[in-house]
């Protein structure tokens, strides 16, 4: 069997599980099934794959620290490839992309695209699907994974299997009697989002049907750069590639669709309803994380992150609650949390964005209390990490060490601070601070101005190569 080239596929938001999930801080970056994130838990799935190559994972731009970070948290990936979007465009200019920069990986290489935020229960079963579909690969067709359904699900796209594995077509998401006619029939499977297909056969079928994403996305490796673990591709080539998902631009007009089925225990968690669905229950069938206390409650999913939540007499309900935001709601209703999401988008709120922690190359800060003209934060430093060289226009802030050293630059003056130690830096001050000891830094950091804004901050110098992000 040929070599097996994972391309992890890290990009999207996960509106649909909003407070958890925000765009700073989506969905395959959460630990929603397990004490490992969807992302890393991806990861560990894949290691167990015969001959399997070092995964190569697409992400945004805007989450490459923390990607970067969760990658390297596990410590058993070894080598790795994070391949970086200026802009995201679909799965296509993704799969494309990748297929592109793999071609320096040899001709006997079959690649195969999994999205970094599904469950997969069966592992076992997963192997030997990927092991099925690579000898299908090989033979030149262009492998989709059908998952053998367990209900009328309205939420998935399906896959027609005609003769043999041959793909008969796709279809978008039924309403709930064509579901419960397609489950009946027996030869439709959900639409997992998961493709097997040889590098020469992928780069083929996309020349030939999606041209434009072909040339640009080519151009956008050959003009890329490497930043040791990070490959960006050329922003100006990916601006120009058209939008487009793989499943619009190749597989529903390739003649070398094909199709393994599989029964993974699988779900692309795509509500909350759809992670209560797969998660283990309590004898009154709820789904509990976090300091929670239920009363008479049946088939709810309550969730706390920072504080008690408690319920009386609550039925089939969603309680989701992060420490800035709340959510209430039917759990049947679980999809239109993409509604909510809108509405928060149109009017500009930070929650959609970020959470009161924000996670940064360095460590992250936590917001703990914010007033029109004074912040508290709590900063956490990762050892040997230290921020950017900068000041802030607009407000001066003062540094309390709470736990470690902290090697402080206040101006033209250096300092090593430990614990219950403080400095002061004026607003127009050059500062930074760095961890130099081997546990983590935390400091109470108290702001004081006119504007407190993240925006306000000028970079002299970055390890990361960050400029004003």
């Amino acid at each position: 069997m040929s070599k097996i080239q994972p391309i992890i596929l890290a990009g999207g938001n996960g509106s649909r599980l909003w407070p958890l999930s925000r765009e700073l801080y989506p969905k395959q970056l959460l630990r929603l099934t397990a004490d490992t994130s969807l992302l890393q838990t991806t990861l560990l799935r894949i290691a167990g794959i015969p001959d399997v190559l070092p995964p190569v994972i697409v992400v945004g731009e805007e989450h490459r620290f923390i990607t970067l970070s969760q990658v390297e948290d596990l410590g058993s990936v070894g080598k790795f490839t994070i391949l970086l979007e200026s802009e995201g465009k679909n799965t296509a200019p993704a799969i494309c992309g990748a297929a592109h920069f793999c071609k320096d990986v040899g001709d006997d290489v079959v690649l195969l695209v999994l999205p970094a935020d599904h469950v997969v229960l069966n592992v076992e079963g997963f192997v030997k699907a990927v092991e099925n579909a690579a000898k299908l690969a090989e033979t030149g067709a262009v492998v989709t994974f059908g998952i053998q359904p367990t209900s009328p699900e309205t939420a998935y796209g399906y896959i027609e299997q005609g003769e043999g594995n041959k793909v008969a077509s796709f279809k978008e998401k039924p309403d709930l009697k064509t579901a419960e006619k397609y489950l009946t029939k027996g030869n439709y499977y959900w639409n997992s989002g998961m493709f097997a297909f040889s590098l020469e056969t992928v780069l083929g079928e996309i020349e030939k049907y999606a041209p434009e994403i072909n040339l640009a996305m080519e151009k956008a490796v050959a003009e890329g750069s490497r930043d040791g673990h990070f490959f960006r591709f050329d922003k100006e080539a990916m601006a120009l590639c058209p939008s487009d998902s793989i499943d619009y631009a190749l597989m529903e007009k390739t003649d070398k669709a094909a199709v393994v089925v599989a029964d993974l225990g699988w779900s692309d968690i795509g509500s909350w309803k759809a992670l209560w669905d797969v998660k283990a229950k309590d004898e009154n069938g709820n789904v509990v994380k976090g300091d929670v206390v239920l009363t008479e409650t049946k088939n709810c999913l309550v969730r706390s992150e920072s504080r008690l939540v408690t319920t009386v007499g609550m039925e089939d309900t969603l309680i989701v609650e992060t420490g800035d935001a709340v959510i209430v709601a039917p759990l049947s209703r679980s999809q239109d949390v993409k509604k909510v999401v809108t509405k928060l988008k149109e009017n500009k709120r930070d929650e959609l964005n970020v959470h009161l922690t924000v996670y940064r190359p360095w460590g992250s800060y936590t917001v703990l209390e914010e007033q029109s003209r004074f912040q508290i934060k709590k900063i956490t430093v990762t050892p040997g990490a230290k921020l950017s060289l900068q000041k802030h226009h607009h407000r001066s802030e003062h540094w309390v060490v709470v736990q470690g050293t902290a090697e402080v630059t206040n101006g033209e003056e250096v300092l090593l601070l430990h614990e219950n130690q403080s400095t002061y830096i004026p607003a127009g001050t050059m500062h930074r601070l760095g961890n130099p000891g081997v546990i983590e830094l935390e400091l109470i950091e108290v702001q004081n101005g006119s504007y407190l804004g993240e925006d306000d901050i000028v970079r002299f110098d970055d390890v990361y190569g960050r400029e004003n992000d």
